[in-house]
């Protein structure tokens, strides 16, 4: 389907989608917004793509939301407001393909919690990350707060969080925001050759995967344990778990059909 905000390129079963609004730092309006909602429907059902990578257009990733609307919002509209990107987020976390971030340049408010949301985060030595919203008197309402808390831990989440001041790739990679940090011009070739490599894999036990960690991660550990083995046992009745196990035994490459 045509986007007026994204780019998308299909190539391997990788999907490519750039968020296509370089004169505003590919900030989140309510184009963008809708256009990443679509997105996420039409690449989630499609056969031909098995994982995401998210990506901005010059040199920002995404440099937040669209402060002019945030401004002028009253009679509840906040709220409304943080709602809709939680709902875009969480839809785009519990995809059951992998989504990679590759973080090519500002990552800032919404554009951080963007990255949250996607399972992996890929940054170029150029990438900033932040949530300065505490600088506008807000906090970050679409996920930031909780997502990042989880990723990092509470006392770095807080230092970034309260002081609003950004951080570098290094610094990111450093406290486990990001995966990895490359290279500029190598940024989109490394995201793809990790999704590749993920999409060596049964995607049925992919999906399983993503699944159980997002069930278990706030689950206590015997509620969690028990999630891990009713989506493993899942797995007994699937061709794929068959091909998998049989290639191992009998030392070839497994051919997974996703059934």
């Amino acid at each position: 389907m045509p986007y007026e905000f994204l780019v998308i390129d299909v190539a391997d079963r990788v999907a490519t989608v750039t968020i296509n609004r370089p004169d505003k730092l590919n900030a989140l309006n309510d184009g963008v917004m809708r256009d990443l909602g679509a997105m996420i429907d039409e690449l989630g059902a499609r056969d031909d793509v098995g994982a995401l990578v998210i990506t901005g257009a010059g040199r920002a990733f995404v440099a937040g939301a669209d402060i002019a609307a945030l401004a002028v919002a009253q009679g509840g509209e906040l709220e409304k407001f943080a709602r809709t990107g939680q709902n875009l987020m969480r839809r785009l976390e519990q995809l059951p393909k992998p989504v990679i971030a590759a973080v090519n340049g500002f990552a800032l408010g919404g554009g951080c919690e963007l990255a949250l949301a996607c399972h992996v985060r890929v940054a170029s030595e150029q990438a900033k990350f932040g949530l300065p919203e505490v600088k506008l008197g807000l906090i970050p309402g679409y996920g930031g707060t909780q997502r990042l808390a989880r990723l990092v831990g509470r006392g770095r989440a807080l230092q970034l969080l309260l002081t609003g001041d950004p951080i570098d790739a290094a610094e990111a990679y450093r406290i486990g925001l990001a995966n990895a940090v490359v290279a500029p011009a190598a940024l989109l070739e490394a995201a793809r050759t990790m999704a590749l490599a993920m999409l060596k894999n049964g995607p049925i036990a992919l999906a399983r995967a993503l699944g159980a960690v997002d069930a278990g991660l706030d689950a206590t550990l015997d509620d969690g344990l028990r999630v891990e083995a009713r989506l493993f046992g899942s797995l007994e009745s699937t061709a794929d778990m068959r091909e998998g196990t049989k290639a191992f035994l009998e030392k070839r490459p497994a051919q997974f059909r996703g059934a």
